[in-house]
């Protein structure tokens, strides 16, 4: 007899997807009258061929896996791919098309922003809303309820209906509230993304511990593979609605990367590990950096990045008109904007550099990129003297770094704990 706490067989679900060909920007009460009149007239063959404007889209297809009690399932893959309908149809939000889905026990959803709230009510009332929601008693709520109050914060607009809540206070509040109220099984969607650094490590500790300390199972859908190796045990990979693979959280981070790094190089018609191409800027601008690669210490192309890892960043530049005294800048920022490596030829004490009409090209090596799993953006520059600018990109490229247990603790360092890994020692006495 099968333990697993949610068994998925089958599952499948379609979507009638219809097609207008031709759409009016503006309708006005005389065009839909004479719309009326045209419509009488219509003949057989035409009502025929609209009928045929239609078509079915597999949402999930085939798609089968079974979760055991206390496994933290990362469920990853582009977008498109079926993750939320999964997640939706696991929610009882919607239904399957063919299939069948047997849960065993509670399920708190998190799925978007605001869901299961009624924006009329307080913030209060929405926690015992919820709560009745999910087959809890009222002194079951009352119990946890000052527990969720403070995970979440909002003390002050405990009473103000929560339609005057900001995003993220949507977001704290409903995490709180479905990880604090004792579910079997809680869902979480990448509706964390909303809230801010500190929060997002805050829920990834609370997940953490419903699922080790309190032993219950997780379902969680993420772009952050550093989160997904850090939190998650299994994993499982959607592609077009079906299942590539299932397997360990690791194994699925690599298979998607693999597969990120396939599409990259079809899609934007360059190799993966080109971080950014701009033939335009060199059209436009006396000076420009037209091409950033990564590579490894040998040469060779490397698409995918690790913390640690040796890497060469080449900067291929261009020149229409020659000067003297110059320098390379390459820079890394978070997301939000704060600055993390600053690294330049001058800095690095080289001589000034004579640009010469032409392309030329500057190797950056960094050994043991110090930067956890999490995603960074890319600048560079050409200068004189880092003072003026002969050309600046700032965010011309997005880095993505694959965390791993570069300790080997047993933890995987992502940007939500920190932003920099470095080699240490200690020494206790």
């Amino acid at each position: 007899m099968s333990d697993a706490i949610i068994k998925v067989s089958n599952l499948g679900k379609c979507y009638r997807i219809k097609h207008q060909a031709e759409r009016q920007r503006y309708t006005a009460l005389r065009d839909v009258l004479a719309n009326k009149v045209k419509g009488w007239f219509q003949n057989r063959k035409s009502e025929i061929g609209n009928r045929k404007s239609a078509e079915d889209f597999w949402a999930l297809k085939d798609v089968s896996f079974e979760v055991k009690q206390g496994e933290v399932v990362g469920i990853i893959g582009r977008n498109g791919a079926g993750k939320s309908t999964l997640l939706k149809i696991l929610s009882r939000i919607t239904e399957p098309t063919t299939g069948r889905v047997e849960i065993d026990g509670r399920v708190a959803s998190l799925l978007e922003v605001g869901t299961g709230f009624h924006p009329e009510l307080t913030g209060r009332e929405n926690i015992y809303l919820n709560g009745a929601i999910l087959g809890m008693h009222r002194a079951e709520i009352k119990r946890k309820f000052d527990e969720i109050v403070t995970f979440a914060e909002v003390e002050k607009f405990l009473d103000t209906p929560v339609k005057r809540y900001s995003s993220g206070m949507y977001v704290r509040l409903a995490f709180a509230v479905a990880a604090h109220l004792e579910p079997e099984i809680l869902i979480v969607d990448e509706v964390l993304a909303v809230g801010d650094a500190q929060f997002q490590k805050k829920c990834l500790g609370k997940m953490q511990s419903v699922s080790t300390k309190e032993g219950r199972t997780v379902l969680f859908v993420s772009h952050n593979m550093g989160a997904i190796s850090y939190l998650c045990n299994k994993g499982i990979v959607l592609d077009g609605g079906q299942i590539v693979l299932h397997g360990t959280a690791q194994q699925a981070v690599d298979a998607y990367n693999n597969t990120t790094v396939k599409l990259s190089a079809t899609v934007a018609g360059q190799p993966a590990h080109v971080l950014h191409f701009a033939p335009e800027n060199a059209r436009t601008h006396d000076f420009a950096i037209t091409k950033i690669e990564m590579l490894d210490a040998e040469g060779n192309p490397k698409p995918i990045l690790h913390t640690w890892d040796d890497v060469v960043f080449r900067l291929h530049y261009n020149c229409n008109k020659s000067t003297a005294r110059g320098s390379i800048v390459l820079d890394f920022h978070t997301l939000d904007g704060k600055r993390l490596l600053f690294l330049g030829t001058e800095i690095a004490d080289m001589m000034p550099l004579n640009f010469r009409v032409g392309t030329g090209q500057a190797d950056c090596l960094i050994k043991k990129l110090p930067f956890a799993g999490g995603d960074y953006l890319v600048g560079a520059g050409l200068a004189i003297k880092q003072v003026e600018w002969l050309w600046r990109g700032e965010n011309i490229a997005r880095l993505n770094v694959v965390g791993h247990d570069v300790y080997g603790s047993g933890h995987t360092l992502i940007s939500t704990d920190c932003l920099i890994a470095v080699a240490h020692r200690w020494q206790v006495v």
